[in-house]
């Protein structure tokens, strides 16, 4: 095995929506939507936040809602 890098064992993120058994992610909690996003105002990917495809896509839209109503920023400049 030369050339082969020692790769460690990701812990499985858990989703903290269906932890709190959450059905609906409303575009006015700010609170909860900053979490999602980088210091830049992106949005944080699956991958690195750890929802599930339903709660991410969720999560997707009330950003982008409450983008819409001015609510939080499109961006940090």
């Amino acid at each position: 095995m030369v050339g082969r890098k020692d790769r460690r064992k990701a812990k499985k993120r858990i989703c903290a929506f269906c932890v709190d058994k959450v059905q609906h992610i409303d575009y006015k909690e700010i609170g909860k939507l900053r979490r999602f996003l980088t210091e830049r105002g992106k949005i944080l990917p699956r991958r690195i936040s750890g929802n599930c495809a339903g709660h991410q896509r969720q999560v997707t839209l009330a950003i982008k809602r409450a983008r819409q109503v001015a609510l939080l920023p499109y961006s940090t400049e």
